[in-house]
């Protein structure tokens, strides 16, 4: 079993920058791949980031690239989305996951465990 619990969420103004905290309880964490997704009211939840379990790999979607950098500590259990240059448009409840074949992928349907979300908001 793996328990996330997401932090650093919070209102900014558009430029600004803020870093979401996800810790993990469990001894598979280390092993698995982290996900980082986002849904705001009306809207599917979407993909945004992911690491693979050694940090090797990553992908982003296409409208983070370039601002957002996700990264892991295994010896801290914790990962980490960096967010600079925000938008309003990546106002939403941003979830981490954890994917129990430590590869990583887009597909929300293949995390095994969730966080409870953290509220990111950026005023214009």
């Amino acid at each position: 079993q793996v328990q996330l619990v997401e932090s650093g969420g919070g209102l900014v103004q558009a430029g600004d920058s803020l870093r979401l905290s996800c810790a993990a309880s469990g001894r598979i964490f280390s092993s698995a791949a982290v996900g980082w997704f986002r849904q705001s009211p009306g809207k599917e939840r979407e993909f945004v980031a992911t690491m693979s379990w050694s940090g090797g790999t990553t992908y982003y979607a296409d409208s983070v690239k370039g601002r957002f950098t996700i990264s892991r500590d295994n010896a801290k259990n914790t990962a980490y989305l960096q967010m600079n240059s925000l938008k309003p448009e990546d106002t939403a409840v941003y979830y981490c996951a954890a994917e129990a074949s430590g590869w990583g992928t887009r597909s929300a349907a293949a995390y095994n465990y969730w966080g409870q979300g953290t509220q990111v908001t950026v005023s214009s």
